[in-house]
């Protein structure tokens, strides 16, 4: 199946567009309306911390909680159906612009508005995935940041192999509903798993007790590795699935930020959280100020970090090579 025909699969919902009036709310009252939908568990700290720096890059532009911006959030948006139910709750408030985090909330707001403005924060693949139209002229109410590409599933399995060589087959750890691009990112685990003489599958999740079977299972079959997908559900689950890879002493390597110092064995990935404080408050700042969001290009991630739990390696029988603690950004001891 091509690339474009797998995405175009995934989302068959209809599409209902939501007409705002023609004054906006901000219009009106003079006060400046953000929805901000995402994925995060309201009280986890990388959650606190983003919208804590969002709110302080909207001060730096002169927008002030309860002077002139208002923020509606809804927390935890992590797949399809939660999404289609916050996107309806959103767009009743009437915000001037949305900010979308991940895939399924950012499908639901497409599907729902054709009118208002939206900022998607953690997109992978937003062309193929049909969001929008192309990264330099994304048209239509949608810009924004992508997160990662497919070919990162190869440096995926290429630092897993590096760290713990006496691999012979490696699970991909996906949920469909949170990552419908996760294929994607596997063909290009699969493409290079002969390399290193590995058999390589991808195993689909939809809930914590599946987390656990599959990761039970590993850990009964030697030689085996896990690659933790960088998707919504596995964020916001990412304490159970380290704590289950260390009972069942798989090694596994998450596509995550905070999953190395919270004893994760590695991860390579973007740190996305900083980009709230800046990028993000700046495209939602030139969009309150006029900016059509389709003529605003779609900005790609140039800063990755990889991290290696020192203490869990050794735990887990594993040599981290010198070469690797070299390159790491962290080395938690």
């Amino acid at each position: 199946m091509k690339r474009r025909e797998f995405i175009a699969g995934l989302s068959t919902a209809a599409w209902v567009p939501v007409w705002p009036g023609t004054a906006t709310a901000q219009q009106a009252s003079g006060v400046a309306r953000v929805g901000f939908v995402h994925y995060a568990v309201e009280q986890d700290p990388n959650a606190l911390e983003l919208s804590r720096l969002f709110r302080q890059g909207m001060e730096k532009l002169d927008w002030t909680l309860g002077r002139n911006l208002a923020i509606d959030y809804r927390w935890g948006i992590n797949e399809i159906e939660k999404a289609r139910l916050a996107a309806a709750e959103i767009l009743r408030l009437a915000p001037d612009v949305i900010v979308s985090g991940a895939s399924p909330a950012t499908m639901a707001l497409k599907q729902a508005t054709a009118t208002v403005p939206i900022v998607f924060a953690d997109v992978s693949e937003p062309v193929l995935q049909g969001i929008v139209d192309s990264l330099a002229h994304p048209s239509g109410n949608l810009t924004g940041f992508t997160f990662l590409e497919a070919t990162i599933g190869t440096k995926w399995l290429e630092l897993l192999m590096q760290i713990a060589p006496h691999l012979s087959h490696v699970a991909f750890m996906s949920n469909p509903a949170s990552g419908p691009y996760s294929q994607l990112f596997f063909r290009s685990i699969e493409t290079a798993s002969p390399k290193f003489g590995i058999q390589a599958v991808i195993a689909p999740v939809h809930d914590l007790n599946e987390v656990e079977q599959l990761i039970t299972m590993l850990g009964r079959q030697p030689g085996s590795g896990m690659i933790v997908a960088a998707e919504s559900f596995n964020f916001a689950n990412r304490k159970p699935i380290i704590e289950l890879a260390a009972r069942h002493r798989v090694p596994a390597i998450y596509g995550l930020v905070d999953c190395a110092p919270n004893g994760g064995l590695i991860h390579y990935a973007l740190d996305f959280v900083a980009r709230y404080g800046g990028p993000i408050a700046s495209y939602v700042d030139k969009i309150l100020r006029g900016a059509k969001p389709g003529d605003l290009p779609i900005q790609q991630p140039n800063k990755f970090n990889l991290a290696i739990n020192s203490k869990t390696a050794a735990t887990l029988g594993l040599n981290v090579p010198t070469q690797l603690l070299a390159v790491a950004d962290e080395v938690i001891e």
